[in-house]
């Protein structure tokens, strides 16, 4: 299988030595469950996109510290080339402002929510347990950076994970497109750092709650298990 990343953001200069740019992220995370996948990465943040849209088998949408309703020239064309792949049923994968743009751009809604950062380790239970996924569980935790949500769902979509915090945490759209808000491409170290980076545009308190929760459990290679079977299914 061959994935195409459409990469939203950079990682801050600060971190890419240690931990690498977002594509790098997402095949470490992915290969662990299946070494032989191939990766092209396409820069959509700089207007690069596939010259034909079955040069690979699927997509992933990375996150990005843009908002879907901002007004950036890229987000636009991005939300075009979301709307094809849905209409064409290209399996596809979103992950955080990716969840979010996939809502926004097949007629759904994402904003700020009032709620405000959500950091550190967020736990999430499974509403629905859909045919495709060989190990269901009650519920997991992983990694998030966020302010955005999801709040409506777009037609076809169905919620399959959530929390107090995040009620649209894991979204199903029609058989082809699966997002999540957390990041399971991330480790804890990386957001240790990034949480000191930006202290204090996170706020004091909300960061010393993130750092406290890292003490618990992550399951990023389930969910990394999960994606891969999204894809093939």
């Amino acid at each position: 299988m061959k994935i195409g990343i459409l990469k939203t953001d950079d990682v801050r200069k600060e971190l890419v030595s240690e931990f690498g740019e977002y594509p790098e992220m997402f095949a470490d995370l992915l290969r662990g469950q299946d070494p032989t996948l191939e990766f092209s990465t396409y820069e959509v943040q700089h207007g690069q996109y596939p010259s034909d849209i079955d040069d690979v088998d699927a997509y992933l949408i990375t996150g990005s510290k843009t908002g879907v309703y901002d007004s950036k020239s890229w987000v636009s064309p991005l939300m075009d080339f979301v709307r094809k792949l849905h209409d064409q049923h290209k399996p596809t994968i979103g992950i955080c402002f990716g969840h979010q743009l996939i809502a926004q751009a097949l007629g759904g809604r994402a904003q700020k929510s009032d709620k405000g950062w959500g950091l550190g380790v967020h736990t999430y239970e499974m509403q629905e347990t859909p045919s495709w996924m060989s190990e269901p569980k009650t519920e997991f935790s992983l990694l998030v950076t966020h302010q955005d949500q999801v709040d409506e769902l777009p037609p076809g979509g169905r919620v399959l994970a959530s929390s107090e915090f995040c009620p649209m945490a894991m979204v199903q759209v029609d058989d082809h497109m699966l997002s999540f808000q957390a990041h399971p491409e991330f480790s804890k170290p990386y957001s240790t750092s990034l949480m000191q980076l930006r202290r204090e545009a996170f706020g004091e308190q909300v960061v010393d709650k993130g750092q406290a929760s890292l003490q618990n459990d992550i399951h990023e290679n389930m969910v990394a298990k999960w994606m891969l079977e999204f894809l093939r299914r």
